[in-house]
């Protein structure tokens, strides 16, 4: 069944347009985060570091791309595909500023975060570990939404066929006198002893003449009033 391949752009919208956001969010706060004191080292804005394209510009390009293939695509594989890539960059926010200790000399890759105790804990979450796992919610969210198969999509799809161009509709009496064609014309007459004919029937050439000449013979066989037919009226 072809059609449980395909799925609404409904079943993903919300959650692809929330992973782009964060995507965005999480791409862009190290180099924004400055202008308003919440920041890693180094804290100066727009500073571009290998640990900042590692550990947000990266991770944040990947959840903006699945965010928008879950909200756009009608292919249900596609946009499953587009989930598990934002999945991915959700754990790779989360765990990636621990991995990277694994290549990385002289300090954490991410930088040390600014300010106080209670500033550097917000800033662990909002730029690492909470916003990693936002990400991977949303994304298993959408996965969940999109790997539901409903009745509505067990349906075949129906095929619609146009309406053909016409004039206003006809009343059903017109519409049938149209297609039966003129009554016929009535016959002629019918002679006194003949059978009578039914109005709009018609009526075959010899009966034409055979009522003609009854008419005839009846005109010719008229007498006048008290004399006996046959009798002269000379006589």
């Amino acid at each position: 069944m072809a059609w449980t391949l395909r799925v609404r752009r409904s079943r993903g919208a919300l959650c692809g347009f929330i992973l782009i956001l964060l995507g965005i969010w999480g791409g862009l706060i190290p180099f924004i985060g400055p202008y308003f004191r919440f920041a890693y080292s180094p804290d100066g804005a727009w500073t571009y570091t290998q640990g900042r394209l590692w550990l947000d510009i990266l991770p944040g390009v990947a959840a903006v791309i699945g965010g928008s293939v879950v909200l756009a695509s009608t292919l249900r594989p596609v946009a499953m595909l587009g989930g598990w890539l934002a999945a991915a960059s959700g754990i790779w926010f989360a765990a990636g500023p621990a991995v990277a200790a694994l290549w990385t000399t002289g300090g954490p890759a991410q930088g040390t975060p600014a300010g106080d105790t209670v500033a550097r804990a917000v800033e662990q979450v909002g730029f690492f570990t909470g916003l990693g796992a936002v990400v991977a919610l949303v994304a298993g969210i959408a996965l969940g939404r999109l790997g539901v198969v409903s009745a509505r999509d067990l349906r075949p799809p129906t095929t619609r066929v146009p309406a053909l161009a016409s004039g206003p509709a006809k009343p059903a009496r017109q519409a049938t006198a149209d297609v039966a064609g003129p009554a016929p014309a009535a016959g002629p007459a019918a002679g006194p002893g003949a059978a009578p004919v039914p109005s709009g029937a018609p009526v075959p050439s010899g009966a034409r003449r055979v009522a003609t000449l009854v008419r005839r013979a009846g005109a010719g066989d008229a007498t006048p009033s008290g004399q006996p037919p046959g009798s002269d009226q000379d006589s």
